[in-house]
């Protein structure tokens, strides 16, 4: 059987479709399981053969970092008790121009059923986040606020070593230079500082829906 090419429109359709389905299917071999990585590697993996039915795309690798490298963008899945997850830190840039690629997020909420020794996973959110629109919110909105009150470069600077960017002097004097001519647009994301960045998205299910960029799906 010859497959249709996956585009990111069939991808945002084909999501919600599965959302639906994976919402009331009971799978025994997630029972009694609290591990949220396992919850979500379940449900990545689960997904990305769904596609494989009937899409061709080429599958993410530890080389390209995230799912499906063709349409830049990486499955996220995440419980709705704390909706976070991690993702590979590259430079302190991703926190003021974002990830550099787009985000497919599950948000589901796990139900245990005794009685036939099965669980579910009820998706309440499938949100689509535009890449450029992966930032850290309260740095974006810091450096706009700045831009928008004629700040310069000192100011900038300033600010970032404010906020504990990991970026020493001579990177930080190149970010504001760089933001002066390409100011950052607003991003939804919480970003937090560590060796892995850890994303957190009570915002963008906020937002979803009501933002440009930032897509509800389901």
């Amino acid at each position: 059987m010859i497959k249709s090419e996956l585009t990111l429109e069939i991808l945002k359709e084909q999501a919600a479709i599965f959302a639906e389905i994976e919402s009331l299917y009971n799978e025994p071999t997630l029972y009694g399981v609290t591990d949220g990585k396992a919850v979500g590697t379940y449900l990545e993996h689960k997904f990305t053969a769904y596609l494989l039915e009937n899409y061709s795309y080429a599958k993410g690798n530890s080389a390209s970092g995230i799912d499906i490298p063709d349409l830049e963008v990486d499955i996220k899945v995440t419980s709705i008790r704390q909706p976070q997850s991690s993702c590979p830190f590259e430079s302190a840039r991703q926190k003021i121009y974002g990830l550099g690629y787009n985000l497919l997020v599950f948000v589901y909420e796990k139900t245990d059923q005794p009685n036939i020794q099965t669980s579910r996973l009820n998706i309440h959110h499938t949100i689509f986040v535009d890449k450029e629109r992966t930032g850290d919110f309260q740095t974006t909105k810091g450096i706009i606020n700045i831009l928008e009150n004629e700040g310069n470069i000192d100011d900038l600077i300033a600010f970032m070593q404010e906020r504990n960017l990991p970026i020493d002097d001579i990177e930080a004097k190149n970010l504001a230079t760089r933001i002066i001519s390409h100011p950052p647009v607003l991003g939804y994301l919480t970003m937090s500082n560590a060796l892995q960045w850890r994303l957190q998205y009570g915002r963008i299910i906020q937002k979803a829906g009501e933002v440009e960029g930032i897509w509800k799906i389901r």
